[in-house]
């Protein structure tokens, strides 16, 4: 009985990651969320914001981009919160580029091809790098509330135009680690968690339970019995015999042997 009932926790424990991942495909995509608008330099703008993922364009020579998670190294995204990243860019080239919008989008880790939210696109104004230079680029976004906690990832974008004619840098095409709202643990997690050590705590009762099985078969081998004779003697018939044949003929052989 113990046995069977390893068998099926096991069987649950392996069952529920592919349940986390059927959940996730069927999750509906979230609204495109518009950037907040912001003043300064940068000209970010919050409205009436185009989106750019229908669109594909090349990346242009002498341009390089590079992507950091500020506070956050281990990329650990609270779903329905906002996060921030900053792309940076460098400009070797020989005209200035033109800042249109940077966007991002999150995938399943295994399978680019099954989108499972579009991010919001954050647009610019006024925003120019020009030759030998750099400049840095903030990006807020968030993830749906309703976003299974797990691993997914995040494949970000920046567009820009030289001369003209746009281009685009994929700035970042990795893993976050998306999370519930205000923890690192999820309800899945704890239960993942507890049911492992449940299924330890079993595992070592029926080693136990072998155990002490094989140590009784042990104890209960039988041991050889070692019959030991003893002598009686009947004093009546002694007495009974005193003065027959038998008697004396005892006697005249104890003598012989004197």
């Amino acid at each position: 009985m113990t046995i069977r009932v390893f068998f099926v926790l096991a069987l649950l424990l392996f069952s529920s990651s592919f349940l986390q991942v059927a959940r996730a495909q069927s999750d509906p995509e979230a609204e495109v969320v518009e950037g907040t608008e912001e003043g300064g330099d940068l000209g970010i703008v919050g409205e009436d914001v185009q989106d750019f993922s229908s669109e594909s364009y090349s990346p242009a020579p002498g341009i390089e981009t590079i992507c950091v998670f500020p506070k956050n190294p281990s990329k650990v995204v609270a779903a329905g919160e906002e996060r921030e990243l900053l792309v940076g860019m460098k400009n070797d080239g020989g005209s200035n580029l033109n800042i249109i919008a940077i966007q991002a989008s999150v995938h399943l880790p295994f399978d680019h091809r099954y989108l499972v939210q579009n991010l919001s696109v954050q647009a610019f104004n006024n925003a120019t790098v020009p030759p030998s230079a750099q400049a840095t680029f903030p990006y807020i976004f968030a993830v749906s509330k309703f976003m299974q906690p797990g691993s997914f990832d995040l494949v970000g974008t920046i567009i820009y135009e030289i001369d003209q004619n746009a281009y685009q840098n994929v700035f970042y095409n990795g893993t976050i680690e998306v999370t519930e709202p205000g923890g690192m643990l999820s309800v899945e997690s704890v239960f993942l968690f507890c049911l492992g050590v449940a299924l330890l705590g079993l595992l070592g009762l029926w080693i136990r339970g072998q155990l002490q099985n094989l140590s009784k078969k042990t104890k209960r081998a039988p041991k050889a019995k070692v019959e030991v004779g003893t002598a009686t003697t009947d004093a009546s018939m002694d007495e009974w015999l005193q003065g027959t044949a038998y008697t004396q003929s005892q006697s005249n052989k104890l003598k012989k042997k004197k």
